[in-house]
């Protein structure tokens, strides 16, 4: 990527955020990738550009649901000194004041939550039913907050920490939202043959006024399962991280860097499978989406 001639406001695991005035940002998706909150050393080619062109796709379609940051993708709308190099992978959005909980939303019984649910029978402090299996679906999406950490692993929060943390009123305005935005996601996803599995959603406000925020709907911020291929008790196959997940597990890493390096098959199998479900989502050709192929 070219230098960008704009003010850095910060890095983050795998954007990095411009200034453009006092009221505007540039966020720019890097190819950079994380597992287990711990960004590794291998990029994942064009894996920025897939976030950013599927975020958008979801900003317009959850629009009559929340208000979004996003003001154009196009980068043609950019300051000339992004350069050429963010065709694609980034977004030009306003500037909001995050909310410092991220808002996950579970469908199914499936990773940290299985972890919880084996020992204890609860997800986030909460009991579900017993005896049920891994992957296996929910009676309904249930509202997960975590903390929202700058460096090191998010927390799991139970719902008196979430409500102490943001409020009573604002933690049921994003459980709200975060859900009617999951459900959303998942009909849609459904109708084009996968299953969404679960998702994480970030907010910010404006005067108090809440937009959903960073990206939606993702490979890195969902888990994306073909609905053909998959049965409860086992560990779906799926479109995203996942497949970086296991290897990293499989290799018996505790999560702690510095990490094993992803091998070139590792990384060529995560680019085609967030392409596909990039494809299979939008129902567009990637090869179309800005900046790829330049």
């Amino acid at each position: 990527m070219s230098s960008i001639g704009l003010p850095k406001l910060r890095s983050g695991k795998v954007r990095d955020v411009y200034e453009i005035g006092h009221d505007r940002l540039l966020m720019v998706a890097s190819d950079r990738i994380s597992a287990f909150d711990v960004v590794l050393d291998e990029p994942i080619p064009d894996k920025g550009r897939v976030l950013t062109g599927l975020s958008t796709f979801w900003f317009d379609k959850t629009g009559d649901i929340v208000e979004n940051h996003l003001i154009s993708a196009d980068p043609t709308d950019f300051p000339e000194t992004a350069g050429p190099g963010v065709a694609g992978r980034a977004m030009m959005v306003k500037a909001c004041r995050p909310v410092l909980m991220e808002c996950v939303v579970r469908g199914y019984l499936f990773g940290s939550a299985w972890s919880e649910y084996q020992k204890q029978g609860t997800v986030n402090g909460e009991p579900l039913p017993p005896g049920m299996a891994l992957a296996e679906q929910l009676p309904e999406p249930i509202f997960t907050p975590t903390t929202k950490a700058d460096e090191g692993h998010d927390l799991a929060l139970t719902r008196d920490d979430a409500v102490a943390l943001v409020g009573k009123a604002r933690y049921e305005e994003l459980r709200d939202l975060s859900i009617a935005i999951y459900k959303y996601g998942t009909e849609l996803a459904s109708a084009r043959g996968i299953l969404l599995a679960d998702t994480k959603l970030e907010f910010g406000t404006i005067d108090d006024r809440l937009f959903l925020i960073d990206e939606i709907l993702t490979p890195d911020s969902s888990r994306f399962w073909p609905a053909d291929e998959y049965q409860p008790g086992t560990s779906p196959p799926s479109f995203d991280k996942q497949f970086v997940r296991q290897y990293l597990l499989d290799e018996g890493w505790d999560g702690n860097p510095p990490p094993p390096p992803l091998p070139e098959n590792v990384v060529e199998g995560t680019r085609s499978r967030y392409i596909e479900a990039y494809e299979q989502l939008t129902e567009a050709s990637f090869d179309d989406w800005y900046g790829v192929g330049d």
